[in-house]
């Protein structure tokens, strides 16, 4: 395994919504350099086959093993749906390889949630990792899914904290599909910037509803990874660089609301 405490964290989800990874991993981990990879020309992901997420994660990640990366970090739940174990086999002992849906599972069953929501794209509703996964290890927990093809696109769009998103937000949570639950999984990256709306949608009928996101509950299990191997940079700050596969000025502007901050793109068109 690479074993280097400073090369990178590599990362790639189907657009820019995989930029909250990022960006919760450089909060519980601030010296870490990162390579990100926004396979913008192809998103989104939840509607393609899963051959075809296979055949756009394998080209990624033989791009993200070239630049020697310590980890590599599927930012995308219909990717760790259908691609996480063809990319570990990729990878081999080159990297370790991480995905965004087994540490919610976990986090579920940890807190022993009986009752469970998940939302996400048509790609990971019908693939029912979320839900298999979490009865493996509990057969006695209810999951309750809904595909929520439009808060993808709309986020993408700038469409956030205001009368658009909250009506559609509201039209969704209202299905009787995710009724009666004590949490609700954010099952896709793009989610967490609508985290606080859907907070205070529960909050408005009085209803006590935990909302998950997956961006800050990886972070948290990478860094516990790495801190058990060895694998923290603890020293000087690295530097960090973001391609995406089709660039435009909006993408450009879109970013700074999923990382905080200005972030320089740069076209990589690596499907030719």
């Amino acid at each position: 395994m690479n074993n280097n405490a400073h090369a990178a964290i590599g990362l790639f989800d189907s657009g820019i919504g995989g930029l909250t990874v990022a960006n919760a991993i450089l909060e519980q981990l601030p010296n870490e350099s990162l390579i990100y990879f926004g396979d913008t020309a192809h998103l989104p992901y939840g509607d393609k086959s899963a051959d075809t997420i296979r055949y756009f994660t394998k080209t990624i990640g033989a791009f993200l093993l070239s630049k020697e990366c310590k980890i590599l970090v599927i930012a995308c739940n219909t990717a760790s749906s259908v691609a996480f174990d063809m990319l570990e086999n990729m990878a081999g002992d080159k990297a370790y390889v991480f995905n965004v849906i087994d540490a919610v599972v976990e986090e579920v069953i940890r807190k022993n949630y009986k009752k469970v929501g998940v939302i996400g794209t048509l790609g990971t509703i019908n693939s029912n990792a979320y839900k298999s996964k979490i009865n493996n290890k509990d057969a006695s927990v209810s999951v309750q899914q809904l595909a929520t093809p439009l808060l993808a696109p709309m986020i993408e769009s700038g469409f956030v904290d205001g009368q658009i998103s909250h009506l559609v937000i509201e039209e969704y949570l209202n299905a009787p599909e995710l009724q009666d639950i004590e949490t609700l999984i954010l099952a896709c990256t793009h989610y967490p910037l609508i985290k606080k709306e859907i907070e205070a949608f529960y909050a408005a009928k009085n209803k006590k509803v935990d909302v998950l996101a997956t961006n800050e509950i990886v972070a948290v299990q990478i860094k516990k990874f790495m801190i058990e191997h060895g694998l923290v940079n603890y020293e000087k700050k690295g530097k960090s660089a973001f391609y995406v596969s089709d660039y435009t000025e909006s993408f450009a502007k879109t970013t700074q609301l999923f990382f905080k901050e200005s972030v320089d793109l740069i076209h990589l068109p690596l499907f030719k």
